[in-house]
């Protein structure tokens, strides 16, 4: 018998039988992104036409500074996302600067205005998160590169500030919560073995990381944690408080696999966004569904993207990733 997508989820977060993988995709819409009413019809758009099991909200990845100082533009990138171009912390003490915000104007108030209307227009039918950054990512998008040698060199004056972006975080998120997201895509770009030693990751990283997720226990019906970029902690991160974990498994250890034994919660993911997606080779995805439900047997299991979905990915290519997946329940599986 057919599941709607909270029977869905919620059967694969247990472990159980499920009619067949949930499945969801996500992509920016850039520019129209910074308008609250173009953001609320792209998501209801974008999810009336391909019915996922779970929307992640997508504000432009640059909102968490702006109100700060940050200067941000979308320079026609691949995956549709804007970058920093005019950073807000440029000398060591400029970290001393970063104050207290009021998350219902500006900038943070915009996405949870837009979040409100689609999370109305959607009426409960499917889960929608609030995507929401690590404190240490906010700072990386603050400062660029320069974090990294405050971090080692001034850290006292990054930790003061970090204090705050947590704080702004966590009333941004739980102001979410009571705009009708059922929890947080919460995103870290920073847990990687190729940026960072681990006790720097738990130090700065970790510590405030706990902080925000601490303070939606309890609100949050399901949160998912993205850790993004290559070689990633995921041991580290294994042991934060939320139902879902996604990175870019077919990019990067550990594969679906190895995750499913060090991880207790669903896996999302199976899609190279930068491959066949991308390139729009539809055998190529849909060989990638089925790899992926072979990987994990089908359980504990949410056909993803590693990251978001290229701006170009064609109709036919997301397509064909919900059709393997839809049709996976119709087929012997085949493990690799």
């Amino acid at each position: 018998m057919p599941m709607d997508p909270w029977q869905r989820v919620e059967a694969a977060l247990k472990g159980e039988a499920v009619d067949h993988p949930p499945i969801a995709l996500w992509r920016h819409f850039p520019e129209d992104d910074q308008h609250v009413d173009k953001l609320v019809a792209h998501t209801l758009d974008w999810q009336r036409r391909w019915a996922f099991d779970l929307v992640k909200f997508m504000p432009s990845g640059t909102y968490g500074v702006e109100d700060w100082g940050a200067v941000s533009a979308y320079g026609g990138q691949a995956n549709g996302a804007r970058a920093v171009v005019g950073p807000r912390v440029v000398h060591t003490d400029d970290w001393l600067a970063i104050r207290d915000l009021d998350v219902r104007r500006g900038s943070y108030g915009r996405q949870n205005q837009a979040l409100k209307a689609a999370a109305a227009a959607l009426k409960g039918s499917v889960p929608i998160l609030q995507t929401i950054f690590s404190p240490l990512t906010t700072a990386r998008k603050l400062s660029t590169e320069r974090l990294f040698a405050d971090l080692r060199r001034s850290p006292d004056a990054l930790h003061q500030a970090l204090s705050v972006i947590t704080d702004v975080t966590i009333r941004f998120a739980l102001d979410a919560i009571d705009a009708g997201a059922h929890g947080v895509f919460f995103a870290t770009q920073l847990a990687s073995y190729r940026l960072l030693a681990v006790d720097e990751y738990e130090r700065f990283g970790k510590a405030y990381d706990l902080r925000v997720l601490a303070a939606l226990a309890g609100k949050a019906r399901l949160s998912m944690l993205h850790a993004h970029g290559d070689d990633i902690m995921f041991d580290l991160l294994a042991d934060y408080p939320v139902e879902m974990i996604n990175w870019h498994d077919r990019l990067t250890e550990p594969t679906l696999r190895d995750a499913a034994s060090r991880f207790s919660g669903l896996l999302v993911g199976g899609l190279n966004e930068h491959g066949a997606l991308e390139k729009g080779d539809l055998h190529a995805v849909e060989a990638e569904v089925r790899d992926a439900i072979a990987q994990t047997g089908g359980r504990r299991l949410m056909i993803g993207p590693g990251c978001v979905v290229p701006v170009a990915a064609t109709d036919a290519a997301i397509g064909a990733a919900l059709r393997a997946t839809r049709e996976s329940a119709r087929q012997p599986l085949r493990t690799s």
